[in-house]
């Protein structure tokens, strides 16, 4: 199944029903009297997250989304029934912005959020409605209120605790791989990972939390360079950050500047979540190398090093345990963090897929 995280869809909710004019003809009663029906209410477009869904690929054949309009009155005094709303169904996580991407109308990011995008408009007055004591038979009824329309773009934003970020053959996918029941596609070449993928890791018994893979960077990514930083927008609700760095490749102090830089360009609070530092390819490397790459990337970063082998499976498990303590230490914090503190993400940049 192909990955589509970002589509462009049209919208329309359901004109209301009209209202009639009908005047009553019953036996023993005079002169009757006016008894035309209002229209019914047309149907909503309504958004609602669910669990069973990961990829906006459905929006590539469908795109129009219409309700139905409202039925008419009738006579006897019958209101028109409402039509049914429009249920739209999208992965949990989803974002769903003005047609110019700049104003977000509504995020759905528990599984069961529903948002009613457009209402369905108003059902018209039949002539029921218009009758007074000076106008005792009156002939009017009213059209009912059209609906609302809109083109809108959806754009998925991953749901994942942690985000493995790094160059291209950093090893990302085959930790991902090591350390929880995904299956990447993991080779000896650059751009292997093409769109993100998810993996639920457990430290143990009582714990699990979800990792996220993005395809590697590379210097420029945030001008379009390689795949780009569209796929950072997956990482903006990760309470934490895995940066894998390629040891064996040689200069790991620039590997780990140039993302740190691409991460601050785009935005969105990724720079300031805690980061994670990790030397992989630790196999490759003799017990030298890792002892000067390793001091001189704490000594570029402040932090702690870890050093891992992915494909060995050397380290993981130490890896994994940081990854869970960071974790509950950012649980923690954003327990006693006032409302409205978190950093907000950056609207969606162009449309387009990952095959």
């Amino acid at each position: 199944m192909k990955f589509l995280d970002q589509a462009k869809i049209y919208c329309c909710s359901g004109d209301g029903g009209d209202g009639v004019v009908a005047f009553r003809r019953e036996k023993y009663i005079e002169f009757g009297g006016p008894d035309g029906g209002d229209g019914g209410r047309g149907g909503d477009v309504v958004f609602t997250a669910v669990e069973n869904l990961n990829t906006l690929i459905d929006f590539r054949y469908a795109q129009h989304f219409r309700a139905r309009k409202g039925s008419n009155g009738s006579g006897a005094d019958r209101t028109g029934a409402a039509a049914p709303p429009v249920i739209v169904q999208v992965p949990v996580g989803t974002q769903i912005f003005d047609e110019e991407r700049t104003i977000l109308l509504a995020d759905l990011d528990q599984p069961g959020k529903r948002v009613v995008l457009l209402r369905g408009g108003d059902g018209g007055f039949g002539n029921a409605h218009f009758k007074s004591s000076t106008n005792r038979a009156p002939r009017r009824a009213t059209k009912g209120h059209p609906g609302e329309e809109r083109w809108i773009w959806l754009r998925l934003k991953l749901i994942a605790d942690a985000g493995l970020v790094g160059l291209p053959n950093a090893g990302k996918s085959t930790f991902l791989a090591a350390v929880s029941a995904a299956r990447p596609k993991i080779a000896d070449y650059p751009f292997t990972t093409l769109h993100p993928q998810l993996g639920v890791v457990r430290p143990d018994a009582t714990r699990e939390f979800v990792l996220a893979d993005i395809p590697g960077l590379i210097e420029g990514a945030h001008e379009g360079a390689g795949l780009g930083d569209r796929f950072l927008g997956h990482l903006e609700r990760c309470r934490v950050l895995f940066h894998l760095i390629d040891g064996a490749a040689g200069n790991v102090v620039q590997a780990w500047r140039t993302i740190r830089r691409e991460l601050a360009d785009y935005g969105g609070g990724l720079a300031d979540k805690p980061e994670i530092i990790g030397l992989n390819k630790a196999d490759a490397m003799t017990p030298r190398e890792i002892a000067a790459r390793r001091a001189a990337l704490r000594r570029a970063s402040g932090a702690p090093v870890l050093v891992l082998s992915a494909a060995a499976r050397q380290g993981t498990d130490e890896a994994v345990a940081a990854i869970a303590g960071a974790l509950d230490r950012a649980r923690a914090e954003a327990l006693h963090r006032p409302a409205g503190d978190a950093p907000e993400g950056r609207p969606a940049d162009g449309p387009g897929e990952a095959s």
